[in-house]
């Protein structure tokens, strides 16, 4: 078990510290450059990276280097190298952590008393935008070093790379990756803590992460709107033409995509990892979300799920494909709607897809499947957004998994459990085709109700700091 006074250390490192640094860094509406094209002129994405330097810049992580690496016209990106302090450990591989300091956009519905840029601390959650996701990660990965340097236990060499355009798909990742792989040494074990837990009571694993695709659907039929009295029944509304179209992708009924391009099998492994979690979650899986009412005095009376097996649901979020339509334009708001049969309609398309889908390839397919044969010859385009990879776990090898047992139970007082998560983590692809004989520890603090990229994002501060311990735990018996 790790020391006592490491523990004390992230105890009170956390208290009397990072969570006054992620307060502030709450206060910076460091969106990504997808939701914030001026990034660079307004400047908040230079702050949140320079803040962290700075801090990192003062821990007690033997040999600690810092710096933020800059590339031309790329976001900025801090990187971390702390050399190792076992014995005669030159040869030693590396440990590689990860996280992200861009944020998504503000969006609305945020309860009263709260806001995006707005920190919060009530029992326990630190609410606003992008702590938990994951705005934590940098000073929790060195948090865990400090620990196990102040507190005289031996751990292997660890970087770090903190990227600032995870949220807008990790377009400048590749660059970067390209230019730091010469010092990050043969990643061993990489540790990324931007993903999720299925509740606040152990350590979560993740298997494998989701892939994306999608892109900008456009349907025009007229230069300029004109009166619906007029042109009703003569002009195919453009909504309905993309009510089509959208019937080419899904089932509208089921949610099931229809093209074997969007589907693979599910390896047994993963069903029985799922059948696992979902012994532990139970209805909580779906039970987790803010469902409406119809009847407000009723709690019972409320919207439903796709399903309520904790298997299924599961399996639907971490290995299926699914459509949503996260965007829309040219649809005036109610208020405003008078009868115009409008020219055009543009809705954001968003597909996610199985951990070993080809995106590419989708991307391509729902081009393909919408601009052809356009219903009553409408003008219909589909611009792809930069597709994502997904990501399945290779093996966990046996020291991995004693590791995260023990890290597990001595943090938490209960053994691992190991699931897949729904979203997508491109640079987590991108190291395992580069790295093909590393190990993978990804895991996060985005549990229940924690509601990244929506209103009321809330960091629990109390997981975070066994998260963190746990993490200091694995790193110091990492067999590399």
């Amino acid at each position: 078990m790790l020391a006592a006074t490491a523990v004390q250390f992230v105890d009170e490192r956390w208290d009397r510290d990072l969570v006054a640094r992620l307060s502030d860094y709450i206060r910076i509406p460091a969106k990504s450059p997808a939701f914030d094209p001026v990034w660079a002129a307004h400047g908040h994405l230079e702050r949140v990276v320079q803040d962290a330097l700075g801090w990192a810049r003062s821990q007690p992580v033997r040999g600690l280097q810092a710096e933020i690496v800059r590339l031309d016209g790329r976001t900025p990106c801090l990187f971390f190298d702390a050399p190792s302090t076992r014995p005669g450990a030159a040869g030693d591989r590396t440990v590689l952590f990860y996280g992200h300091l861009d944020k998504q956009p503000e969006m609305s519905g945020w309860r009263s008393g709260l806001g995006p840029w707005q920190p919060v601390l009530h029992e326990g959650r630190l609410y606003g935008r992008g702590a938990a996701d994951d705005g934590y990660a940098v000073y929790a990965a060195l948090t865990a070093l400090a620990a196990l340097d102040t507190s005289g236990v031996p751990r292997p060499r660890c970087v770090g790379l903190i990227e600032t355009c995870e949220e807008s798909g990790s377009f400048d990742l590749p660059a970067y990756l390209e230019h730091l792989t010469p010092r990050l040494g043969d990643v061993g074990l990489l540790i990324g803590l931007d993903s999720g837990c299925g509740d606040y009571e152990r350590l979560w694993v993740t298997t494998s992460l989701r892939g994306l695709a999608g892109g900008l659907l456009s349907v025009d039929v007229l230069r300029e709107g004109v009166h619906s009295g007029n042109a009703s029944g003569i002009v195919p509304s453009s909504f309905r033409i993309i009510r089509i179209l959208l019937d080419r992708i899904d089932d509208s009924r089921t949610g099931k995509l229809r093209d074997p391009v969007f589907q693979v099998p599910i390896p047994q492994e993963r069903v029985e990892q799922a059948q696992a979690a979902a012994a532990v979650m139970g209805d909580r899986i779906w039970q987790q979300f803010p469902w409406v009412r119809r009847n407000p005095e009723s709690p019972e009376d409320s919207a439903r799920p796709v399903t309520t097996d904790p298997v299924e649901a599961i399996l639907n979020r971490t290995w299926r494909s699914a459509l949503s339509v996260i965007g829309a334009a040219g649809l005036p708001l109610p208020k405003e709607a008078g009868n115009v049969q409008r020219p055009g309609t543009e809705l954001k398309l968003s597909v996610r897809l199985p951990p070993t889908a080809d995106a590419e390839r989708a991307a391509q397919r729902l081009k393909q499947v919408l601009e052809a044969d356009p219903p009553y010859e409408a003008r219909v385009r589909f611009e792809i957004d930069s597709p994502a990879s997904g990501w399945d776990a290779p093996p966990t090898a046996p020291w991995l998994k004693e590791a995260l047992d023990q890290a597990s139970l001595a943090a938490f007082g209960k053994e691992p459990a190991w699931a897949g998560e729904g979203g997508s983590i491109p640079f987590i692809s991108m190291l395992g085709e580069r790295f093909p004989r590393a190990q993978f520890v990804i895991t996060g603090v985005l549990g229940p109700q924690s509601n990244a990229h929506g209103p009321n994002e809330f960091l629990l501060i109390p997981y975070a700091k066994k998260l963190t311990c746990a993490m200091a735990r694995v790193v110091a018996e990492a067999r590399l």
